[in-house]
């Protein structure tokens, strides 16, 4: 397969749990970052990639079987398909469509969870406090769904996995709802 069959996930797309996408490896991408994003089509944060010089992020690539971005541009809703120079796409939103700033929305516990489960996995501790690192928008409150999850792909975690959370939550200073 080609590059411009495979995609870069770099939020819940790394917890290979939540797919079943082929061929995944590991990758870091330079000259972008994470940041939690509101958007006028959903009521809680999107976890989004923007150009960002001098930053690099780890993530997954996999293979999209034979070029059929349908079922993954469904799960991507809300977001744009763009080539990255190292080969595979990237579903990111434009700066132009994200909400206003005083738009808030929170992130979900839920969401978050399964983003940092699928890091802890693939690039373990150090690869958690990486993605803490290199993502932006913490000021956005998370809201504690975990009794309850409403992210469709909520995943289980350990009580350690839970901890890790919670640990790097209050490191980067983000208030619980």
């Amino acid at each position: 397969m080609t590059t411009m069959n495979r995609f870069f996930g770099y939020g819940s797309l790394v917890n290979t749990q939540t797919h079943a996408y082929p061929g995944t490896a590991r990758m870091t991408v330079t000259g972008w970052r994470r940041v939690w994003r509101a958007t006028p089509i959903n009521h809680v944060a999107y976890l989004t990639g923007e150009p960002a010089t001098g930053v690099r992020i780890d993530g997954l690539a996999a293979d999209v079987p034979a070029g059929d971005w349908s079922a993954l541009d469904t799960r991507e809703t809300g977001y744009l398909r763009s080539a990255l120079p190292e080969g595979p796409q990237i579903y990111h939103i434009p700066h132009d469509l994200h909400g206003t700033p005083d738009d808030i929305r929170p992130i979900l516990l839920s969401y978050l969870d399964v983003v940092v489960q699928g890091f802890l996995r693939e690039f373990g501790e150090d690869g958690v406090a990486r993605f803490f690192d290199t993502t932006a928008g913490w000021t956005t409150p998370v809201r504690n769904d975990r009794a309850a999850p409403e992210y469709p792909r909520a995943q289980i975690l350990s009580s350690d996995e839970t901890a890790l959370v919670n640990d790097h939550l209050t490191r980067v200073g983000a208030s619980l709802l």
